[in-house]
């Protein structure tokens, strides 16, 4: 009998290089998820830092795998999904995890947090229809509804000077607020802002 690779291997196959600088992105992602947990359980400070440096090389392979597409001419819906995948995790699921670590840990923080993550999917999601769309009427997509999800690195970046600055927990800018039955610390506004401008419709920023 003729024996045949293993279906993992010949899905492997079917990636382009592009495909796995985008996995390297994926890859960063969950290390800051971990790296955020980590922090939790230790309080050392560097495992934090750590978690947070992950956001700008998530950002490295998120704008190389772009580049190697055009460049090499391997544009793919797998590609694109793979793509939007990768950036939920690193520019949404990680700094949504990464908040939560720095103190973000009120039930109106768990909200914005939550908001905001589900903003990015949401961005995501529709940004893949809308690009199918214009592909089959043979356009092209000229500009983003909403900003695009790897903003966040502002976010992560915030944190991180946060914590260089000895501003964790109870220490957070804005402090803390009884809200009913929940706490909210104001500095999760910001992720409720971040995640409101890259679902809204009216904001079109050019695709380069």
């Amino acid at each position: 009998m003729q024996q045949t690779a293993p279906r993992h291997f010949s899905m492997l196959r079917g990636f382009h290089l592009a495909d796995f600088f985008t996995l390297g992105n994926a890859a960063c992602g969950v290390g800051a998820v971990f790296l955020a947990m980590l922090y939790l359980a230790s309080g050392d400070i560097s495992h934090f830092l750590a978690s947070a440096a992950l956001a700008p090389a998530a950002f490295a392979f998120d704008v190389l795998d772009g580049r190697i597409a055009r460049a090499r001419h391997e544009h793919s819906p797998l590609g694109r999904e793979l793509d939007s995948l990768s950036d939920v995790i690193s520019f949404g699921v990680a700094p949504a995890a990464l908040g939560f670590a720095a103190g973000l840990q009120g039930g109106w923080d768990a909200a914005a947090l939550i908001y905001f993550v589900c903003c990015g999917v949401s961005r995501l999601a529709r940004y893949n229809v809308t690009a199918e769309a214009l592909a089959e009427a043979g356009g092209k997509v000229r500009y983003f509804e909403g900003t695009p999800i790897p903003t966040s690195v502002l976010l992560t970046g915030m944190l991180a000077w946060a914590a260089w600055q000895d501003r964790l927990g109870d220490a957070l800018w804005g402090g803390a607020l009884e809200l009913g039955p929940w706490v909210l610390h104001p500095l999760a506004l910001l992720f409720v802002l971040s995640g409101t401008l890259m679902v809204s419709k009216t904001l079109r920023i050019p695709k380069l």
